[in-house]
């Protein structure tokens, strides 16, 4: 019997493809590449629900420190936030997911590889590019795109099946990562509707009426985070109790309407709270060390990188390219950033950095060491001398014309 290795979150849509693909004749494998999304327990129940589903077998990889090593240290460099509002994360879990399955599918000789997407969205492009990139030679299947196969349906057949699925996880689609969590679904399609607080709920970021707001401090070196409030940090470890500190406080939600890879417009909500944070941060001590065109080149090629990460093309050589300068650009994003984690918000109250351009004896607006008032005085003529040479030539023009 060929086999078939499943990408599987243990949700409504994977696990109908577990049936699916057995329908067709296959062996199933379920592969669960952990990007941070799940607890302990939770990886247990999702293996426990692989077994009832009769797959032949369940493997689990931990991807989390891969997701932050080679996606999320870049994401923090480049600092940019898809449509102004949304750091970009579940990208770049994909790509780590297409590996892992490739991997599991080598292992068990399969010729199959699948995953639980649908039609419409952004996640089949994303698996499906780097399968592709990755394994040409492995069929791809989606039985929940390729089977026309809705959310009511699925919960139908499963629920025949035995497998009882819990009423939120039918009505949104919720996808778990190491720095942030999408809900799909629900009142998301209608843009004029807003989102409830039963949708965050569902996602596990229902706010905390008694959450405490605090003030920490971040230590960044080469534009990465390595200490809280003066405690070196495992990143891991550092995103863990950012997560804990900010996700009660209601921060780092949001809505992010776009452009979707297949061209129509789409909408989800999203929670990433240590995202949020570190961004926040970052973005900060880079205005504090970084020259005027250091920081206008930097974000521009940020957007594309994240632009590009989203949009599936992380393996066009083009991102090589770009992390060369964003890491370049790092080197000097050293330093301290003190933050006010309050309800709803970030607040930067303070930063301080060995390499800052704000110079001793250079005060805006009051005095300077730099250069006397003359000086200014001439850079005043000289900076708006076009500016007067274009209004003195429209004058002139103007009196020449006829009936002037």
């Amino acid at each position: 019997m060929p086999v078939a290795v499943l990408a599987f979150s243990g949700g409504l849509d994977t696990s109908f493809a577990v049936l699916a693909l057995k329908r067709e004749g296959y062996s199933v494998v379920t592969a669960t590449i952990d990007s941070g999304g799940h607890s302990a327990a939770e990886l247990e129940q999702i293996a426990a629900r692989s077994r009832a589903l009769g797959a032949v077998a369940h493997v689990s990889v931990d991807g989390r420190r891969e997701i932050y090593d080679r996606f999320f240290s870049w994401l923090i460099r480049a600092g940019a936030l898809r449509g102004g509002v949304y750091p970009v994360a579940v990208g770049a879990e994909r790509v780590v997911q297409a590996e892992g399955l490739v991997r599991v599918a080598r292992e068990h000789d399969a010729t199959v590889v699948a995953h639980g997407c649908t039609a419409a969205g952004n996640d089949q492009v994303r698996f499906e590019v780097a399968l592709g990139v990755l394994a040409p030679d492995l069929k791809v299947l989606a039985p929940i795109r390729d089977g026309a196969v809705d959310r009511a349906a699925s919960t139908a057949a499963l629920r025949e099946a035995g497998v009882e699925i819990p009423e939120r996880t039918t009505r949104y689609s919720i996808n778990a990562g190491l720095v942030g969590t999408t809900i799909g679904g629900g009142d998301t399609h209608d843009p004029w509707a807003e989102i409830p607080e039963e949708a965050y709920e569902a996602a596990g970021a229902g706010l905390a009426a008694d959450a405490p707001e605090r003030e920490i401090v971040l230590g960044f070196q080469e534009g990465l985070p390595v200490s809280l409030d003066g405690e070196a940090l495992d990143p891991l470890v550092l995103l863990g109790r950012l997560e804990d500190a900010a996700r009660p406080l209601g921060i780092g939600r949001g809505v992010h309407l776009g452009d979707t890879i297949l061209g129509i417009k789409g909408r989800i909500a999203f929670v990433a709270p240590a995202a949020a944070v570190l961004i926040t941060a970052h973005r900060e001590l880079e205005k504090l060390v970084l020259t005027k065109r250091q920081a206008a080149v930097k974000g521009r090629l940020g957007s594309l990188y994240a632009d590009l990460l989203h949009e599936a093309l992380y393996h066009d050589p083009v991102c090589r390219d770009v992390e060369a300068l964003l890491a370049s650009s790092q080197k000097r994003v050293c330093g301290d950033v003190r933050v006010t984690l309050r309800r709803g918000r970030v607040e930067v109250t303070g930063v301080r950095s060995p390499y800052s351009l704000v110079r001793p004896g250079t005060l805006y607006g009051e005095e300077t060491e730099l250069w006397s008032g003359a000086d200014a005085a001439g850079f005043s003529l000289l900076y708006g001398l076009q500016a007067r040479m274009a209004a003195e030539r429209d004058r002139d023009s103007r009196d020449r014309e006829p009936g002037a």
